[in-house]
């Protein structure tokens, strides 16, 4: 794009935001016509902020499904024990849920949602006279992460939105967690109280205090039972590091330091220091227009804490190692598979963009998730994935339309098994897919609430892309983009998984014979 002899540009339409990857028409530039993100362009950040509305907890009621083992085919019967949802409200968008995270020992399960709220819920203990409701998850603790703030400097407000939740490993008997929104990185601290001190000398059981004089003799104060309250208590708050979105945080294994990622920086923080941090990657051009890709997602590996990787929006992963340089703008391996050209078209750079990164427990292994696709990759391979899971391949004939409704910038995430025997990705219609890494199977099923009898075992479905449609199929002209899932989760230990769509959190389990 150069200008004519008259120093005029050539308008292009249908260009699309680097930093949002969201079409803009009639931009001159690859700069977003949104307030937000032309402020980005210059170093600032603009969010969209509104109200929420307060926070409100339907009953829960069972659920169904069937899904793949790694032991057996993937027709593997389940059930679905569970389904939990926030109350819609008239506003509405404060109560999406925009993450979900189990914790390390797949006890607790925190959600954020666009209001700022945490929301976790603990297992029960497994009730041994109906082992078919074993380990039901039920609210534990809900409280306000982040509020809406207001940047005076640069005339902005900042969304309240939880992007990310990431749990510490648990040292005592209290549990830890970090949340983040897209400026502001909170460490939390959830603990219970089940005991109250009572009997002092100098203050009353309401909490006046006596006057000296009065006080003829002395009591020992003694703890009593009270009813359990469990209390989330903000620790530590990391600000003032980033200037674009923060997308990613990562806890290192060393359980000491952690990352958090924007769209064109990383920061290495210490959990016991705020004041500073230190940038370890810096892919910012010195020109803003020369910028053409950002960061995506950034995580550490599970056992090397020397090692991270973070991805692209062109696609690509690059694997650094923060034990050769300061700065780690030179990466160790590059993780790019090379396009095919006869699949070139105008959509190819948007729907390679990488929208999660995740490595298996393993650590041998990172599996990536693109617009279509979830992909392996063997850490020893960089050339080209082991592993390739088509998600919707029959939506590849639908990405005009959906570039036109902006679905095509959906970010989907994907998560493991415990075992890293089968993986799991949402999709379009409240669709969940799972991938048998052993058998290569893979299985469709439905989060809905119309499904909502006790122990109804989920039936597959099919999505009919072309031909006559049998009964049991789906047209892909019939399926709903505006019910999708974008969160997913899967119980560490367990075969036990939790999936959002919009204001909905549904949690599945094994089917108990």
């Amino acid at each position: 794009m150069d200008p004519d002899s008259h120093g005029n540009i050539t308008i292009v339409p249908y260009k699309y935001c680097i930093l949002c990857m969201r079409r803009e028409e009639n931009r001159a530039t690859l700069a977003c016509s949104t307030e937000s993100h032309k402020s980005q362009q210059e170093e600032a950040f603009a969010p969209t902020s509104y109200s929420y509305p307060p926070f409100s907890l339907s009953g829960y009621s069972n659920m169904p499904y069937s899904m793949p083992s790694g032991k057996e085919n993937v027709q593997r019967v389940w059930k679905g024990d569970r389904k939990k949802w926030l109350e819609p409200t008239p506003q509405g968008t404060a109560d999406i849920i925009s993450t979900v995270e189990f914790n390390h020992s797949g006890e607790l399960l925190a959600t954020g949602d666009k209001g700022g709220r945490v929301v976790i819920f603990q297992q029960e203990q497994e009730n041994k006279i109906q082992s078919h409701s074993r380990g039901e998850y039920n609210v534990y603790s809900t409280f306000q992460s982040h509020e809406p703030e207001f940047d005076y400097l640069k005339s902005l407000e900042i969304e309240e939105k939880i992007n990310k939740i990431r749990w510490l490993p648990q040292k005592n008997a209290a549990q830890f967690l970090l949340s983040t929104n897209d400026k502001t990185i909170k460490l939390w601290k959830i603990s219970e109280r089940d005991k109250r001190p009572e009997g002092y000398n100098l203050k009353e059981e309401d909490g006046r205090y006596r006057d000296p004089t009065t006080v003829t003799t002395l009591r020992v104060p003694v703890f009593r039972p009270m009813d359990l309250m469990v209390e989330a208590s903000p620790r530590r708050i990391f600000a003032n590091a980033h200037t674009y979105h923060i997308n990613s945080i990562s806890i290192n294994s060393d359980y000491e330091t952690y990352l958090s990622a924007d769209d064109l920086r990383i920061n290495l923080w210490h959990l016991e220091i705020t004041d500073r941090s230190f940038n370890i990657v810096d892919i910012k051009p010195a020109n803003m227009e020369e910028l053409t890709e950002v960061i995506t997602a950034a995580e550490f590996h599970p056992n090397s804490c020397n090692t991270f990787v973070y991805s692209s929006s062109k696609g690509t992963i690059r694997l650094c190692d923060m034990r050769a340089s300061a700065l780690c703008d030179r990466h160790s391996k590059l993780f790019e598979e090379p396009e095919d050209p006869s699949n070139r078209s105008f959509f190819s750079e948007i729907i390679s963009s990488i929208s999660d990164v995740k490595f298996s427990h393993s650590g041998r292994y990172m599996m990536t998730r693109d617009y279509l696709s979830v992909k392996i990759w063997d850490l020893n391979m960089e050339n080209r994935p082991v592993e390739t899971y088509q998600v919707h391949e029959y939506l590849r004939s639908k990405l005009c339309s959906l570039y036109e409704n902006d679905c095509i910038f959906d970010k989907f995430e994907c998560c493991w098994n415990g075992s890293d025997s089968v993986v799991m990705t949402g999709s379009y219609n409240n669709f969940f897919r799972m991938f048998d890494r052993n058998t290569k199977r893979d299985i469709t099923l439905e989060a809905s609430r119309e499904n909502n009898k006790p122990r109804t075992v989920l039936k597959p479905r099919k999505v009919c892309a072309s031909g006559k449609r049998k009964k049991d199929e789906i047209s892909v002209d019939s399926l709903d983009f505006n019910k999708k899932i974008l969160h997913t989760a899967w119980h560490p230990k367990e075969n036990i998984i939790a999936v959002a769509t919009t204001n909905n959190l549904y949690i599945f389990q094994d089917k108990v014979n």
